[in-house]
């Protein structure tokens, strides 16, 4: 874990952007915010998990609660099981203030306009601190769905101060009572009151035009880069494609869910033919059929290029991160909540930090470079070709079903 800038003449903290590796790293950064936290807390997670490393961040926003910090909680209806009654009491009885993002009703995900999800990973205390990234509320040795792990995941995130905290606050501000405005016109709306509806709906914070924010930093310069369904449909993407076609010696991304689209494979590719290193870190570990087997197919084009994939074995692989050019003038890396894949860059809400800057862009690096070492397994070109039929297959049914998905949802990609 990097070091935070210290504290400016007046006691605030200099303008610093932080890794965190992990669960280990960013729990513990994360809940000695909260219980250092005198206004405000709020938080965005896709999935909130109760248990081990989940449960300590529950308990540490009852306790900001307790002291009276207005404590808010986002969560996804879908990522997130319903909440526990033992933590609904615990909530209600500190007035931790808990909101499920697009609940999914009686048929589900069989409406395709459901599968918009809230996957931002973001939390702002104070306005003083802030934290995006990949990293669930969820323990590093726990998966709901495959039991316990022996290694942890490999995720990441960052610990933000200064100029980026007042950005990050207003993007979580406007959902949060964005869905509070809604919520109170849908009721009144029920109740045939409509001029409190009318009024609960002019009063909602409707999204500005606007660009990125910027921020001076230590580390160089950030900026705060956004995926949603209105303004900033494909604002993270096309950071990507800038940032790989303006790359002169090596491109390395780290990132669970791959399956990009013919403009960012093509970015990828004319990259290795100009003679950049290009090398991809991604999934190796079985976890869902669609995003494991979906991947495959694009492989081809891009190892015959002369890019370089590795598949992680160690544990889940959960990054999604990138680093370009570490050494260079020009360095480049993100960190966020976006995968390269459809349901990311087309249909989720993301959030992505970038830094421009060689202090940050190389320790970023030398961490996903270890993990090439020493849990990895590169994937030849020989080898891909030579899959067993049964899995080409899979790999071709999976990657057809996800055709058809986005034909449904009418998104082209």
């Amino acid at each position: 874990m990097s070091q935070v800038a210290p504290p400016t003449p007046d006691g605030q903290l200099a303008d610093s952007v932080e890794l965190l590796e992990g669960g280990l790293d960013y729990f513990a950064a994360l809940i000695n915010a909260i219980d250092q936290a005198q206004t405000e807390v709020h938080l965005e997670t896709y999935i909130f998990d109760f248990t081990g490393e989940g449960a300590n961040v529950a308990q540490a926003l009852v306790r900001a609660a307790l002291r009276g910090i207005a404590t808010r909680v986002l969560v996804d209806g879908v990522g997130t099981d319903p909440l526990p009654p033992v933590w609904q009491q615990r909530f209600e009885i500190a007035g931790v203030q808990w909101c499920v993002y697009a609940p999914l009703g009686r048929l589900g995900l069989l409406i395709p306009s459901r599968w918009r999800r809230l996957h931002r990973k973001l939390c702002v205390i104070d306005q003083r601190v802030a934290f995006c990234g990949g990293i669930n509320i969820l323990d590093d040795h726990h998966d709901p769905n495959h039991g316990p792990l022996v290694q942890p995941r490999l995720d990441f995130a960052v610990r933000a101060t200064g100029a980026l905290v007042p950005q990050i606050h207003a993007t979580l501000s406007q959902l949060w009572w964005r869905i509070q405005g809604v919520r109170r016109a849908v009721r009144s709306v029920r109740e045939h009151r409509f001029p409190q509806a009318l009024k609960a709906l002019r009063s909602l914070p409707w999204p500005r035009r606007a660009t990125p924010a910027a921020a001076s930093l230590s580390t160089g310069r950030a900026f705060l880069l956004l995926r949603d369904n209105l303004r900033h449909r494909s604002q993270i993407e096309k950071a990507y494609r800038q940032a790989i076609a303006h790359a002169r010696s090596d491109i390395l991304i780290a990132n669970a869910y791959f399956l990009p689209g013919r403009k960012l494979r093509r970015a990828l590719i004319h990259a290795a033919q100009r003679g950049v290193k290009v090398q991809l870190l991604l999934q190796g570990r079985y976890e869902y059929f669609m995003q494991f087997h979906a991947a495959r197919p694009v492989y081809g084009a891009l190892l015959a290029a002369g890019v370089e994939i590795y598949e992680y074995r160690a544990s889940f692989l959960h990054a999604k991160v990138a680093v370009i050019d570490a050494t260079s003038p020009r360095a480049w890396a993100t960190v966020g909540s976006s995968n390269l894949d459809p349901l990311s860059l087309l249909l989720a809400r993301e959030a992505n930090v970038v830094v421009q800057g060689r202090t940050f862009a190389i320790h970023l690096r030398e961490r996903l470079l270890h993990a090439i070492r020493q849990g990895s397994e590169p994937m030849p070109a020989r080898s891909y070709l030579e899959r067993p039929w049964q899995q080409r297959v899979l790999d071709h049914v999976a990657y057809g079903l996800m055709r058809l998905a986005l034909w449904v949802n009418g998104s082209r990609y």
